[in-house]
């Protein structure tokens, strides 16, 4: 790379490719470096200086930067560090990509084959068994905060005591949810026997229940092991595999006659197989002393994410008991339908934000502080920007989108505006707290945020019980905006004075420019409606409408962004560039 550098710039350069002269790698004078079939490019220029690996950029410093006797280790440990984070980024949208298409195309043919009725009682069947997921995403978060810093020390010693304390906590809160699950198909049956029988509701719950259990206790601890270690597009691998196969099993039993008893136990079984090869990859891995004897607990705060957990469980699962206690199994299946678009919206912000988690706990661990705030604060304006385009966006689709999902369905009124913006807004409001969330969940503050989720989850019931019997699913919508609302706004406060220690005002900002870029939107699409009709009723008139829309929406957050955040979008551009 023939570039002029400032002296300073070039005295970094040369030390980067005298070091690398010491390893195993061919430094070239123009800066060039191969090693290992892939290519090290020291560029300086100006200002900066740019460290790159097979096209990735690694780090920038500053002409300036006074280069330390670990600074080549640290651009060793980015380089895993970022690879991992885009490999962990990359599967886990592909496989949420997979996800949305299959849940998508199941409940579709649910509808078809078995009526909404049917499809009203696996999702609320499903939903009651959610609350399984209590024995992992509550205790397994806090399970992987504690692995970030013994693993980022290579100390597995420490990580064996971790995995076998989870592993003794899990069992003791299997007899619990094995208790759960037993009510459950005593009285369950009772509250649909108007619509099924007892027998066949009870079986339904049964196997549903398989596929519950073996994801939550079949390897449960080697999966978060390997999540911690940010190796999670393992697991992302193997789930898009089981999906695929499990989508296209369902639909030849389906077209053959099968009940749903037989169609459900058939995707208990096939993802059987996800825990168990995970559990054997970890094992070939990592070397976990089972055997090992200690005194102190390992993992701090357990119970504070368990009852944390409790609490999210209950509000992701209200909605749904609600309608079917207080409304009918109709409600449940357009409520369902609704919430598989936007759940799956919310899953594909989610995936990208996937091995974030990892990456800032590893700085934490490490104790990077500049590096973690750089980070954080691209991550907090990346995600906000990213939310407000994806959910603007489907606020205007969703409606049509449902009126051509359900097209010859007439079992029940699937077209409720108000009900799909509302439930939009909600799942808006939760991908916003994403950035705050994940630095709190990195930091290990789970005691400190607890009663914050206990509150949500009260707010969610409240609401929706006293608003569903004259507002029905709009009612329970409104239940969930408000909860959502509240702990998004708790948990940007709480980060601001406990961890991080800024201005709330970064967050009012951040809120102004989406709410400025939804209204944007919306104000184009009321002005010009004629541009913006689903016309026909197929999917490739909503294919249409949806590019029109995207387009519409990325111009208008670009606008926006270009004059409130001018930096952060002149970065982006220039990153991309250098990747190009």
């Amino acid at each position: 790379m023939q570039t002029v550098c400032s002296q300073q710039a070039l005295t970094t350069s040369t030390k980067i490719v005298k070091w690398l002269q010491t390893t195993k790698c061919k430094a070239r004078p123009n800066g060039r470096v191969t090693a290992q079939d892939q290519s090290l490019h020291v560029a300086c220029g100006g200002q900066r200086i740019y460290l790159r690996l097979s096209l990735i950029e690694l780090c920038i410093f500053e002409s300036g930067t006074k280069i330390h006797e670990d600074t080549c280790f640290y651009w060793r440990m980015i380089v895993t560090r970022k690879t991992k984070l885009m490999l962990n980024s990359a599967s886990s949208v592909i496989y949420q990509v997979i996800t949305i298409i299959c849940g998508f195309i199941l409940p579709r043919f649910f509808l078809s084959f078995y009526g909404s009725a049917v499809n009203g009682l696996v999702s609320s069947i499903t939903q009651f068994l959610g609350f399984i997921s209590l024995a992992e995403c509550g205790v397994g978060a806090v399970v992987q905060s504690a692995l970030y810093k013994p693993l980022a020390s290579n100390d597995m010693q420490e990580v064996s005591k971790i995995i076998v304390s989870a592993d003794r906590f899990f069992k003791k809160i299997a007899y619990i949810l094995l208790g759960y699950t037993a009510i459950l198909m005593v009285f369950y049956p009772l509250i649909t026997l108007s619509s099924f029988d007892y027998l066949s509701t009870l079986i339904l719950i049964f196997v549903i229940s398989i596929s519950s259990f073996a994801q939550y206790y079949l390897g449960m601890t080697y999966r978060l092991l390997l999540t911690a270690d940010q190796l999670g597009f393992i697991q992302y691998s193997i789930h898009s595999v089981t999906l695929i196969l499990n989508t296209v099993s369902c639909i030849l039993l389906m077209k053959a006659g099968a009940s749903i008893q037989v169609v459900k136990l058939t995707t208990s079984l096939i993802f059987l197989a996800q825990p168990v090869l995970l559990s054997v990859i970890a094992k070939r891995k990592y070397k976990i002393d089972h055997k090992i004897r200690f005194t102190g607990e390992p993992i701090k705060q357990k119970w504070n994410g368990l009852a944390q957990h409790i609490a999210t469980v209950v509000l992701g699962n209200t909605d749904t008991v609600v309608l079917t206690f207080l409304s009918t199994l109709e409600n449940v299946s357009v409520y369902a339908v609704y919430h598989l678009v936007v759940n799956g919206v919310k899953q594909i912000v989610v995936s990208m934000t996937n091995g974030m988690q990892a990456m800032l706990g590893n700085m934490l661990a490490k104790n990077e502080t500049d590096e973690l705030n750089r980070s954080f604060s691209h991550i907090e304006w990346f995600l906000h920007t990213l939310v407000t385009f994806v959910f603007s966006v489907t606020a205007v689709l969703i409606v049509p989108f449902v009126r051509v999902y359900t097209a010859d369905i007439s079992d029940a009124n699937y077209i409720v505006p108000s009900f799909a913006y509302l439930i939009t807004i909600a799942q808006a409001a939760y991908c916003l707290r994403l950035p705050y969330n994940i630095m709190i969940l990195a930091a290990g503050h789970y005691k400190q945020t607890q009663w914050s989720a206990i509150i949500e989850a009260v707010i969610n019931i409240v609401v929706s019980v006293v608003l569903v019997f004259n507002f029905g699913l709009i009612g329970v919508a409104i239940g969930t905006l408000a909860a959502m609302a509240y702990r998004t706004v708790y948990l940007a406060w709480y980060l601001s004075r406990n961890i991080i220690y800024r201005n709330l005002k970064y967050f009012l900002k951040h809120i102004l420019t989406d709410a400025i870029c939804v209204i944007m939107l919306f104000s184009i699409v009321k002005l010009l409606p004629a541009f913006f009709t689903l016309g026909q009723i197929s999917y490739a008139s909503w294919i249409l409408l949806a590019v029109k829309v995207g387009c519409t929406a990325l111009l208008s957050s670009i606008t926006v962004n270009a004059i409130l955040y001018k930096r952060e979008v002149f970065d982006t551009v220039k990153k991309i560039r250098h990747k190009i």
